[in-house]
């Protein structure tokens, strides 16, 4: 299943520190050669301040308990820097560590660099000198320290380049600690700088984008409400965009949000086509399967792929995790994803045949005929379906559903009047902007 593995195509739109939950994730299912992830792992920690981390990597990857030099070295520099840079940032430290202190601040920053500079003598250096030391707290794995540093420097900086690198920042030590709620909120407010900022280049936009949707994967399957709100982010028309044209792979996981979420949405049918126009750029077993069942209605290839889906997302570092961990749902998505495969098929089968033999639909969906009956009796009762079972025949019959031409005919009017005054509405807009010119 490494054939269908998105990391490589993922960890370049990731910060480092994100990559090692997934390697973490793929040393464990062994999708590759445990020295291979072992080798990506010190690569990646060696571009950052998280030396024991590294030395602990090198010692398992080469079965010693002795560690280069270098290693030392830089063990080191990184203790006397750390030191450094604390005691740069002390004095604003001290001051956000006294509560009757900080209750001095206002929503006015500027306000707040006066008074801090006035009373207690901290000015731009030791603000500057905050960033840092949470960067470089950071860099050493101590996310909790860093998310904490770097909320407190947002609230005093007035650099806005700045202030958005630190929010990235916040996030990314948010998504590792698994505060979910608050990365959440971090992603939100995130996303509404990008879309109002006023990039220098439209492609930094979409670059932006493209991070964003990233860094979202690991809170959205992992929220309680993530799988609506992938919906709502990836399916707009700008995201959607930068999805196609930047990151195509990102569809997978806009699949599944689509098939495992049970208020379908009408976004859906939209989403078709984007499944139908991209198959060239992109495609996997889950965008496969729609395809199978919404594009080409291939109905036994859809029923193959399922199989195939599902070792995809067991294999995959945010599909798969909910299955071991089960943060917050007590049926895997895996089951969830073949439940609602298995109604997809059964709809859009009926949907296109008038009388279904039971026991062909049932091995289209991999059930015995007694768990099949049960399981089409409930979808009967339960969906918007017309349908009846003849039980003598073992067939379900799909009742005509013939549009009434009347209602048509009504529904085509209103439209017609709705235009029209909207026409009439505009004109007569424009009859009163005449004068004023």
């Amino acid at each position: 299943m490494a054939t269908y593995d998105l990391t490589p195509r993922i960890a370049p739109n990731l910060d480092r520190h994100l990559v090692f939950p997934l390697l973490e994730f793929l040393q464990e299912r062994q999708l590759y050669p445990d020295e291979q992830i072992l080798k990506a792992k010190i690569e990646l920690l060696n571009k950052t301040n998280m030396v024991d981390y590294a030395m602990d990597i090198h010692k398992s990857l080469y079965h010693t308990d002795d560690v280069p030099q270098d290693m030392i070295d830089r063990r080191l520099e990184v203790v006397a820097r750390l030191k450094a840079l604390e005691d740069g940032a002390a004095p604003l430290i001290t001051f956000l560590q006294n509560p009757n202190a900080v209750q001095e601040l206002r929503a006015d920053k500027q306000y707040n660099l006066q008074m801090l500079n006035d009373r207690y003598q901290i000015g731009p250096d030791q603000i500057e000198a905050l960033y840092q030391y949470a960067k470089f707290q950071f860099e050493c794995g101590n996310y909790s320290g860093a998310a904490d540093y770097l909320y407190q420097y947002r609230a005093l900086c007035t650099n806005s380049e700045r202030s958005l690198s630190a929010l990235w920042g916040k996030l990314a030590a948010e998504i590792l600690m698994q505060n979910w709620d608050i990365a959440l909120e971090e992603l939100n407010r995130l996303k509404e700088i990008i879309d109002s900022k006023s990039f220098s280049s439209p492609l930094n936009q979409v670059q932006s984008r493209i991070w964003l949707m990233h860094w979202s994967l690991f809170i959205f399957f992992n929220h309680d409400n993530g799988r609506t709100q992938i919906i709502d982010l990836f399916n707009q028309d700008k995201y959607l965009n930068a999805i196609q044209t930047s990151a195509p792979h990102l569809l997978r996981y806009l699949a599944t949000a689509f098939i495992v979420n049970k208020r379908r949405r009408p976004q859906f049918k939209e989403f078709i086509r984007v499944i139908q126009q991209d198959q060239c750029s992109y495609k996997d077993p889950i965008t496969e399967f729609l395809a199978c069942v919404y594009v080409n209605y291939e109905f036994d290839g859809a029923q193959k792929k399922m199989k195939e889906c599902e070792e995809v997302i067991l294999n995959d570092p945010f599909l798969g995790k909910r299955v071991e961990e089960g943060n917050f749902s007590t049926v895997p998505l895996k089951d969830e994803f073949l439940e609602n495969a298995r109604l997809f098929i059964f709809e859009t089968y009926c949907r296109i045949h008038q009388r279904i033999e039971m026991r062909v639909l049932f091995e289209k969906l991999n059930l015995n005929y007694e768990e099949g009956e049960r399981w089409i009796v409930n979808l009967i009762r339960n969906s918007k379906l017309d349908a009846k079972i003849d039980s003598e025949t073992g067939t379900v019959i799909m009742e005509p559903n013939q549009p009434n031409v009347y209602e048509q005919l009504i529904d085509h009017t209103k439209a017609l009047q709705g235009r029209t005054y909207k026409l009439v509405g505009q004109l007569l807009e424009h009859a009163q902007a005449q004068p004023a010119r």
